[in-house]
């Protein structure tokens, strides 16, 4: 991004601002968002991502609690964890290995909080009934239609 409203500008393009050069970023968050110098959304996708990572975290003493049933863990991943990781997505131009990158961050969280490995070989329609959640990309595409109405 360049900032041509200025006269008065140093070699090779540079925006200084009370005499100091500001640096050329390739990256910008903007409320929330992160913004690409090539209009790619693959870091607010792993922004998103790692803000999931966190809420989960935060609330591990109660997902990780064993005594907790699973069914009450998805009701928590939907309230809280889910709309971490989508906000924002209504407008993202997604291709398909965001919407993959979603949906292993998503299944990874679910084997953490039920207690599970890959090792254990458990299929991931099996935890994912266990747990009570929809798939991740049906609900990016609700997301986008209902915002999509709202237009």
């Amino acid at each position: 991004m360049m900032c041509d409203f200025s006269a008065s500008r140093h070699e090779g393009g540079d925006v200084s601002l009370f005499g100091q050069v500001v640096a050329h970023k390739d990256t910008f968050r903007y409320l929330g968002s992160m913004l690409q110098k090539d209009g790619d959304i693959h870091e607010d996708v792993r922004h998103r991502i790692s803000a999931g990572w966190l809420k989960l975290r935060q609330a591990s003493g109660v997902l990780c609690d064993r005594r907790v049933p699973q069914k009450l863990k998805g009701m928590f991943y939907r309230t809280a964890i889910r709309p971490a990781m989508l906000y924002g997505a209504e407008c993202w131009p997604t291709k398909r290995r965001h919407v993959q990158q979603l949906g292993v961050a998503e299944m990874r969280m679910f084997w953490w909080f039920c207690g599970h490995t890959r090792r254990d070989r458990v299929r991931n329609e099996d935890i994912r009934e266990r747990v009570g959640v929809a798939p991740i990309e049906e609900k990016l595409t609700q997301h986008r239609l209902r915002w999509f109405g709202h237009v």
